[in-house]
């Protein structure tokens, strides 16, 4: 692991030390249990990138020749 110092409002530092012992854990337990938490939350709101996406969502379609259809729709859209 990689020691790393921080700095924290009176009041962000008070409520860690309770934490800590509360819990019977480290404060750098308490610190790196957060940082993953923010961390997968983060991963969570990113949007995907297009290649996830095109992998997620391959053959999804189950009707036929989605192209086919495609060109058939917007055909009607023309004939409008």
């Amino acid at each position: 692991m990689v020691r790393t110092v921080i700095s924290l409002d009176p009041e962000e530092k008070a409520w860690l030390d309770r934490k800590a012992r509360e819990t019977r854990r480290p404060m750098t337990a308490i610190v790196r249990e957060a940082v993953a938490r923010y961390r997968a939350e983060e991963s969570r709101r990113r949007k995907p990138a297009l290649p996830a996406l095109l992998d997620q969502t391959s053959g999804m379609w189950k009707h036929g020749d989605g192209l086919a259809w495609q060109v058939g729709l917007r055909r009607e859209w023309d004939a409008s």
